[in-house]
């Protein structure tokens, strides 16, 4: 066991080989340590309960649905088990949906009013963001210049001078797009919230 690597559950003693390992941190998944205390049972042993009921089959939210009405598993655990079911299969790529799609987020906290933030990111979106709709202060819509895939984007007060702006940019065909997107994105909010920076 000198190449197994410590499981990150706090406290924990028991420990997964580094092919596990490399499989959670791959599909960005808990441990086994994790599953087994919250659902009663391991990764491999969801697979096959899902194998049994024939989940290759069903949709995301119909396996989801299963999970937390037959099987007593709570929402977050329902959507776990069911990602990571779908990436064992070979229904989903690792950060895509099942629709082979991929989606990115990005977000910042900034010493300012939210207002203030959404404001400025408006005025700053350029010609490659068209605005679909917009909630001036919560929320605006963007179709992205290529024309096939969407910028969403959130802000959040979080007191009377701080606020966040958090996006998603969906419908990214491939892996190398998505992180290419993410970086973009990075540093575009990056630069929007420099101009803050006492």
């Amino acid at each position: 066991m000198g190449d197994d690597v410590e499981n990150a559950v706090p406290g924990s003693t028991s420990r997964v080989t580094p092919e596990e390992d490399m499989m959670n941190k791959q599909v960005n998944r808990p441990s086994v340590d994790a599953v087994r205390t919250a659902t009663g049972r391991e990764w491999d042993e969801w697979n096959a309960e899902l194998d049994a009921w024939d989940a290759t089959g069903r949709s995301h939210k119909e396996i989801v649905a299963w999970l937390m009405g037959e099987r007593g598993v709570g929402s977050w655990w329902a959507q776990s088990i069911t990602v990571a079911y779908e990436q064992a299969r070979g229904l989903r790529a690792p950060g895509s949906g099942r629709d082979g799609l991929f989606t990115i987020s990005a977000s910042k906290t900034v010493d300012v009013p939210v207002d203030e933030l959404y404001k400025a990111f408006m005025d700053t979106a350029g010609e490659e963001l068209r605005v679909r709709t917009s909630q001036p202060g919560r929320s605006a819509r963007f179709d992205w210049q290529d024309g096939r895939t969407r910028v969403n984007v959130g802000f959040t007060a979080k007191g009377p001078n701080k606020s966040v702006v958090a996006l998603a940019h969906e419908r990214l065909e491939s892996p190398e797009e998505a992180e290419r997107m993410k970086a973009m994105w990075r540093n575009r909010l990056t630069s929007l919230v420099s101009g803050y920076a006492g």
